[in-house]
């Protein structure tokens, strides 16, 4: 071999053994010649062993050829290890249009890209404008999936408090508020401000209900004093967090000042609770209508076992009083357990009227008696009447008017026990009193109506124009109505004397009477319950209630309560006229029913018995609210989700079975949505006790 041979072939061995020390990545395969079988494996001679680099999605994965190849001609040249391209951090990650890592955006849609970004907005918009125009139907929804999402903004997040408070304004459903409360912890915080609820109960109404003296008497169809409608004072408006604050500080305070004085707080002391806010008077209030509409716990409870009539029935704060014609007087908790049995007088007692814990009533035996309702003792004994005391109303703590058959009227200072007036006129029995300030109206069988002054006991003035008997009579010191068995409601000007409307439509005795404002609702003995306008003197609503005589009626801002002598007590929406429910299983004859905001209570007689209902309407408290929820969830009719609804339970005492009434007729709430009204015969009326007195 010459000596240019011999160089050659040796520039090309070394040109080929030094190929792997120039390139990044080796080849997928080498073969390995007679040589590489020789080489040391790992861990042979203390040599140490390098670990493979990581993969990279740019890569490919390392070969198991060693890193370098020794030279047989040139033992000096090292073999340099293979280099791998570094990662890619997400930083460095340039934006592409395709989903697969190992794709390479195009070019031109790269240059695109920069140039759109580089216009002015109307050149933008032209150039989108006419990408758009080429798209198809599914290019256009993808659009729409995709830039939908992102024009949408929560206003919230955006906006101040005062802006978002005022957009809450707008909403009038409760539920809407409860759902929003549900979006984020913004929207809660925002829904949560008393600011909002207090606009939430302006538009529903939710005011402060004093819970005076509710009922009504028998005889006499207006009742003592009804539940009067006024705004109550609320705190400042508060956030959660602030009363979450003032509550743990009001905690701290606690325990500090017991550590002070050496005593330690009562071990399961509950946390004190905030002022009432209009949250919470607008949960109760709703929570109290919804059960008025689908819920509330019945209590029934016998009065006597014989057949007695129930000529009175008044509800208090803290009584509910009944008389009956047997000449007892039974005296309740709010709740209808039994407190004291009130006995003195020796015949009916038909009129009785309730002044905190005085009760003045007064019957057949003439005389008017004046109880102490806290001992049950009898505290004068009024005698002056000569006859059937028929009506009784109070004008304060001190004074009592009654009206007799013996076609008087009398004052009565209740402190000394003695009558400070006789008011002389009538010319037959007075059958029903109103009250107002100084003045008290009177009407009676003689077919006039007369107003008098409570001071001086002369009479003002004199209201005829009725054809017969006055049955009912309300006054609010504006006006004055009064039914008669003419069929006619007349409205007179009490300063004056002038008729101011007739309103007819009854066709038979206009027996119940309340006026309420500008509204006045009237139920006669055919059986239809009447709503009228005292501004236009027009009817609102006709409403056909029962089939016999309405024997008991009262109503209220929200609702009319009605029960007749078909045995049915029906619950009316004052503003539409639409029925709400019926109230109770259909009994023989319902003599009296009363009600306040969160009560109600139904004198009815059942297979010869008398029976007391008491209906309870008030939300469970917050600490046994979820376990209340729990007892009641099989009846339970639930409103909406805001609140839970009490459930339509009746509780009826274990150890007083009441025949006729079953737990399964019970727990069932019928309602009718139409009744048809049936004309009622009246009979005739002469001095004695007749059955239409009993019933009207």
């Amino acid at each position: 071999m010459d000596f240019h041979s011999r160089n050659s072939r040796l520039s090309s061995i070394d040109s080929e053994n030094e190929r792997p020390t120039f390139s990044r990545i080796p080849p997928p395969s080498v073969a390995l010649g007679p040589r590489s079988s020789r080489r040391k494996g790992p861990g042979q001679h203390g040599q140490s062993v390098h670990p493979n680099p990581p993969l990279t999605p740019n890569a490919a994965p390392p070969s198991a050829m060693p890193q370098g190849i020794s030279n047989p001609l040139l033992p000096s040249a090292p073999a340099s290890p293979p280099t791998p391209a570094p990662s890619p951090t997400p930083h460095q990650r340039s934006a592409t249009w395709h989903e697969g890592d190992d794709e390479v955006e195009d070019p031109v849609l790269r240059n695109a890209r920069f140039v759109f970004g580089s216009l002015d907005m109307a050149s933008k918009e032209a150039w989108l404008t006419s990408l758009i125009d080429i798209c198809d139907n599914q290019t256009l929804g993808f659009l729409h999936r995709l830039v939908g999402p992102r024009l949408k903004k929560d206003p919230f997040k955006v906006l101040p408090d005062e802006l978002c408070l005022r957009v809450l304004e707008y909403v009038d459903d409760p539920k809407t508020f409860v759902r929003a409360s549900s979006v984020s912890k913004r929207w809660r915080e925002l829904v949560s401000d008393d600011q909002a609820w207090k606009t939430l109960c302006e538009k529903h109404e939710y005011r402060r209900m004093s819970t005076e003296s509710i009922g009504s008497t028998f005889t006499n169809n207006t009742p003592t004093s009804t539940t009067q409608a006024q705004w109550g004072t609320f705190p400042r408006s508060v956030s959660p967090a602030r009363v979450k604050d003032s509550m743990t500080s009001i905690d701290e305070n606690s325990d500090n000042i017991g550590h002070l004085s050496g005593t330690l707080p009562p071990r399961k002391a509950k946390r004190p609770r905030p002022k009432s806010t209009h949250r919470s008077h607008f949960k109760h209030r709703y929570m109290v209508e919804s059960a008025w509409r689908k819920g509330g716990r019945m209590k029934a409870k016998h009065i006597t076992p014989d057949q007695g009539v129930v000529t009175s029935l008044h509800l208090t704060k803290k009584y509910i009083i009944v008389a009956l014609d047997n000449a007892k007087i039974h005296v309740f908790d709010t709740q209808g357990e039994h407190l004291r049995t009130l006995q003195g007088h020796m015949m009916g007692v038909w009129a009785m009227v309730p002044w905190e814990d005085t009760l003045v009533s007064g019957g057949c035996d003439r005389d008017v008696r004046v109880w102490n309702m806290a001992t049950g003792t009898s505290v004068h004994t009024l005698r002056g009447h000569t006859s059937t005391v028929r009506c009784l109303k109070m004008a304060n703590s001190r004074i009592a008017i009654s009206g007799s058959r013996d076609t008087t009227l009398r004052v009565w200072d209740l402190v000394s026990g003695t009558c400070a007036n006789v008011l002389i006129g009538h010319q037959a029995s007075v059958r029903c009193l109103a009250i107002h300030d100084d003045m008290v109206v009177s009407g009676s069988y003689d077919t006039t109506a007369k107003i008098w002054s409570i001071t001086s006991g002369q009479c003002l003035r004199t209201l005829q124009g009725h054809f017969s008997q006055i049955y009912a009579i309300a006054f609010d010191g504006q006006k004055v109505a009064t039914g008669s068995l003419d069929t006619s409601v007349r409205i007179w000007n009490p300063y004056d004397g002038n008729c101011l409307a007739i309103l007819q439509g009854h066709t038979s005795l206009v027996g119940q009477l309340q006026m309420r404002n500008s509204t006045l609702v009237t139920g006669g003995s055919d059986g239809s319950v009447r709503v009228w306008s005292l501004n236009t003197y027009t009817p609102i609503h006709r409403l056909a209630a029962h089939d016999n005589s309405v024997t008991s009626l009262q109503f209220d801002d929200l609702r009319i309560v009605s029960g007749g002598s078909d045995g049915r007590v029906k619950i009316w929406d004052l503003e539409t006229g639409s029925l709400i429910r019926e109230l109770s299983q259909p009994a023989e004859v319902v003599w009296r029913v009363a009600f306040e905001s969160e009560r109600c209570v139904v004198m009815a007689s059942r297979t010869t018995r008398t029976i007391m209902e008491v209906w309870d309407f008030t939300p469970p408290a917050e600490d046994d609210e979820r376990c209340g929820r729990r007892a009641t969830a099989s009846t339970a009719g639930r409103i909406g989700p805001p609140n839970e609804v009490l459930a339509g339970e009746t509780n009826v005492a274990a150890d007083q079975p009441i025949p006729g009434l079953d737990d399964n007729n019970m727990d069932g709430i019928a309602s009718k949505e139409n009744e048809v009204m049936m004309d009622a015969g009246i009979e005739d009326e002469d001095d004695n006790m007749t059955q239409d007195e009993q019933i009207t």
